[in-house]
């Protein structure tokens, strides 16, 4: 008896290990959140990174972003900023994702898979 539930005991451990804790990061109404930047809007990647950075400052868990190791990628009439996220080191993805209008600076947090 004693040695099934170390059995039992061991085989709940080792497979809680395999899945990181997914951590409760975005609500439905963060998932549309969306932050307005000065008129002049995000044409190069250093203001699309600045914009970003400023809407990660407003948030409450600011400190779980890796502002220093965004990554911001050119697509068509916006940039998609990835930002890795201390709390999902281990896991894929391990980067949260923004998106920011190179005309207007809006960003928008986007889902990631």
């Amino acid at each position: 008896m004693r040695f099934t539930f170390l059995l039992m005991l061991a085989s709940w451990v080792g497979f809680s290990s395999c899945q990181p804790a997914q951590p409760v990061t975005a609500t439905p109404a963060q998932a549309s959140e969306t932050a307005t930047t000065p008129a002049a809007g995000a044409s190069t990647e250093a203001a699309a990174r600045a914009a970003v950075a400023r809407f990660v400052q407003q948030q409450p868990n600011a400190a779980l972003y890796q502002l220093d190791s965004a990554r911001a990628l050119e697509v068509e009439n916006h940039w998609q900023v990835l930002v890795p996220r201390t709390d999902w080191a281990g896991r894929m993805p391990n980067k949260a994702a923004f998106e920011v209008d190179k005309q207007t600076g809006v960003v928008t947090v986007l889902a990631v898979k």
